[in-house]
């Protein structure tokens, strides 16, 4: 379960974690009282289980009360990742020495927590990972011990920090393992982490994602949020309401496929010849021509899509009605993309056959599906 900032921020507080003066609004109104209560200028942040707000719109600066009423009218009216956003925080705004990067999460490969801190703060942390691996300090947590003190202040310094900043960055990093190993969190970042220049750490912002497995223990969370614990928006409901696995991504090409592994594979091959994929859909086991059409239905709500490919393993789902269920599709929904089939197994040759009447080619092999598809893309470009 992901939470909000301003809901993280609430247990950040019960921890004693330092942060700007502020809270949450509603409405326009609610967010000039907010700034009228900080007194300062302020931040205005849109509260919504999406990143990259501000490259959206979502934040903004306000140096008056009216001000940051204005804005709260325009944020709250916004969709960010085609989500609502249903409220704002209120932040004074600060004034920033260095912004820093503190974090901790699960390695899987080590089967440990991982404590994660850089002096760079501000930007995503695989951005910086991948151009300045250096900045990046990691330190794994003993499962048997915790996170210890010292290991807190021996990252600070590794950060670069000096003096008292080491003991002031290390209760933070403290502080912040602390709520991790009561909430069974997943991951919890703080980004940025700021220090002011007189000399103040403060948590700009709050992430925190509670393993869902652990929820039984953390009800409090789930009354206190008073709301569905999701992130997902009008296609990822739908995927999940027929039972399909979906997936947004970056590229353009919608992969439909029946299976998980299938799935997977006709990614990583569309990648190896040259394309991106902008969806992940596993229509699962049993597909029949309504399952076939309400997914290609769902990937075509994504207004990245330029083509589909549609791989299919007929096993319990048969090609036959794959190949109805994709015709229907093409003249319910007047699909105005390229789509590229390949199918293989139960009824294969009465698919390719009920395919070839309808004017719609399929290829023999996944490669050549994957390199057909990326061809259309590049041509339609």
């Amino acid at each position: 379960m992901k939470l909000l900032e301003h809901e993280a921020k609430e247990i950040f507080r019960a921890f004693g974690m330092p942060m700007p003066p502020g809270g949450v609004a509603r409405t326009p109104e609610e967010a000039k009282k907010r700034a009228e209560e900080v007194g300062k200028p302020v931040v205005v942040k849109a509260q919504v289980l999406a990143g990259k707000r501000g490259k959206a719109g979502g934040v903004k600066f306000a140096d008056t009360p009216d001000e940051a009423a204005s804005h709260a009218k325009e944020i709250l009216a916004m969709r960010i990742n085609d989500l609502p956003v249903e409220a704002v925080l209120i932040e004074e705004k600060l004034d920033i020495q260095q912004e820093i990067y503190a974090g901790v999460t699960v390695d899987r490969n080590e089967r440990k927590y991982v404590m994660i801190g850089s002096g760079a703060g501000g930007m995503s942390i695989e951005e910086l990972a991948e151009e300045s691996p250096e900045k990046i300090i990691k330190r794994h947590v003993d499962p048997s011990l915790g996170f210890q003190p010292w290991e807190a202040r021996e990252m600070a310094i590794a950060m670069g920090f000096k003096g008292k900043a080491i003991n002031r960055l290390g209760s933070f990093f403290m502080r912040l393992w602390n709520i991790v190993s009561k909430y069974d969190v997943e991951l919890s970042e703080i980004n940025p982490l700021i220090l002011t220049k007189d000399g103040r750490f403060l948590a700009a912002d709050a992430r925190l994602n509670i393993d869902d497995n652990a929820l039984f223990r953390h009800k409090d969370i789930i009354e206190r949020i008073q709301r569905a614990p999701t992130e997902q928006n009008e296609r990822e409901l739908k995927a999940t309401a027929e039972g399909m696995a979906y997936v947004e991504l970056d590229g353009d090409i919608a992969c439909i496929c029946n299976g998980a592994g299938l799935t997977m594979a006709t990614l990583d091959v569309v990648n190896l010849y040259g394309g991106k994929a902008s969806t992940f859909l596993d229509l699962g086991g049993g597909s029949d021509k309504e399952r076939v059409e309400k997914g290609i239905e769902i990937a075509l709500m994504y207004d990245k899509v330029k083509a589909i490919l549609v791989n299919i393993m007929g096993g319990i789902t048969r090609c036959d009605d794959v190949a109805n269920g994709i015709i229907s599709a093409r003249d319910d929904k007047g699909i105005d993309v390229p789509m590229v089939i390949r199918m293989v197994g139960t009824n294969e040759k009465e698919g390719q056959e009920i395919l070839t009447k309808a004017g719609i080619p399929f290829m023999k092999t996944m490669e050549e599906a994957a390199s057909k598809v990326v061809e259309l893309v590049k041509e339609a470009a």
